[in-house]
């Protein structure tokens, strides 16, 4: 086995380790496997680094901004007010924020639609005394179920449609990942407001940072600043929506927008910059080094092909099946599910191939593997927004993740079989 595999996969138990234990801080942790990279040769001081200009950074920084703007200038409780009115319980409220964020992320950005709705639900629960610990999970889980809806809700999705196109052998329709992917949202959704309730932390692990946290009182601030606050989080959303037609990128919309708020005066530079979370960005960045890194160095592959020629030369369908799935899941938890479908679609295709499966079939159950990353907060962007907001524990996202990933695979493993059949 190469060094660097080996360097690599050293790194990848360490930072498993040491998340579980969490003895010092994740950001940390994260920033430590990104630096040790670099030091052991395996990836250059550029790629360790390269996290931190990484688009869905620069959108949290930007998004950042706009939320404590949207927070401070009293509007996100505003809108709390509002939404109070028609969700009365906790179990209602949740139940309507998984759905209309799993349904806005099947055409918008995940981690977009998160961040946008993240300092509304924390205005609502200032409001109601609702326990944002219930509520932020619940959020950004749904975000990722979402992304399953259509073909345009997650990179990982076109990757698939990319690869199957590439080798000649069809193209998935525009909602033939929603036939998978919008039974889980739904199974998803009953399953946290009935039984999955107890899986989610009842109060922080930690001191939850960010710049959503102060005082209630927002009847100093004028008029013209709460509505500023607002129409640019509205143009922002309009200009994450139509983000092709108008040819600018997320991260710039959501920075037009916080720079807007900064120079109006609606928030100052120094709340401004505050509310941009470090640690949030550290942990994403050096997380991000070591997905980097198991691309870069074969590593993901080694480890998939290992699994995959386990098999044998003729394995049952459905063990196949299982196998791809399980490994993606596994993958997506400590990777982008960008970086897990780029890895494993070309894997799938191959097998498709030697074994006589429908090609469709082994990339389809791919795509819905590489989302389920509940079960930590380095699975995906939105996961790593609330990790400090919230003040969850890297546990919390074990203990609240892990059943979602049972309860959808379950749904997933029901249903592949009988939409995709191989």
């Amino acid at each position: 086995m190469d060094t660097s595999v080996m360097i690599t996969l050293g790194f990848l138990v360490f930072a498993i380790v040491m998340f579980a234990w969490e003895k010092i801080p994740l950001s940390i942790t994260a920033m430590i496997v990104a630096v040790g990279l670099h030091l052991s040769g395996v990836l250059s001081a550029k790629d360790a680094f390269a996290g931190f200009v990484d688009p869905n950074v620069l959108l949290f920084m930007g998004m950042f901004v706009i939320g404590a703007a949207f927070f401070e200038t009293g509007v996100a409780v505003e809108v709390g007010n509002v939404v109070h009115k028609f969700a009365k319980t906790e179990t209602s409220l949740l139940v309507a924020v998984m759905m209309i964020t799993g349904i806005l992320s099947g055409f918008l950005s995940n981690t977009g639609t998160a961040a946008v709705l993240i300092p509304v639900i924390i205005g609502i629960c200032k409001k109601s005394g609702f326990k944002q610990t219930k509520l932020l999970m619940p959020l950004v889980f749904a975000a990722a179920m979402g992304g399953n809806i259509s073909l345009i809700g997650a990179p990982g999705n076109m990757i698939a449609q990319a690869g199957l196109q590439q080798a000649g052998l069809g193209s998935f329709g525009f909602f033939d990942y929603g036939l998978v992917g919008l039974p889980i949202l739904i199974v998803g959704t009953i399953f946290y407001a009935t039984i999955g309730k107890r899986f989610l932390p009842d109060a922080p692990s930690h001191q939850p940072d960010g710049a959503f946290e102060g005082n209630d009182d927002y009847s100093h601030v004028p008029s013209w600043k709460k509505w500023i606050s607002a129409l640019v989080l509205i143009l922002t959303v309009v200009a994450m929506i139509f983000e092709k037609q108008l040819g600018v990128k997320l991260y710039v919309s959501a920075w037009v927008g916080a720079l807007v708020l900064v120079a109006t005066n609606v928030i100052s530079e120094t709340a401004a910059v505050k509310s941009i979370d470090m640690k949030t960005i550290m942990l994403f960045a050096g997380s991000m080094a070591l997905g980097d890194a198991m691309v870069k160095t074969g590593t993901g592959a080694v480890v998939a092909d290992f699994i995959v020629n386990s098999l044998g030369a003729s394995p049952s369908p459905i063990i196949v099946l299982v196998v791809i799935f399980v490994l993606g899941v596994f993958m997506t938890n400590f990777m982008s599910n960008t970086a897990t479908c780029a890895l494993l679609v070309p894997i799938g295709l191959s097998l498709a191939s030697q074994l006589g499966f429908d090609p469709k079939a082994v990339l389809a159950a791919i795509v819905i593997a590489s989302s389920l990353a509940y079960a930590t907060p380095i699975g995906m962007p939105a996961n790593t927004m609330v990790y400090n907001i919230a003040g969850y524990s890297f546990m919390d996202y074990v203990k609240a993740g892990l059943p979602l990933i049972v309860v959808s695979s379950i749904v997933a493993l029901v249903l592949l079989p009988i939409l995709f059949p191989f």
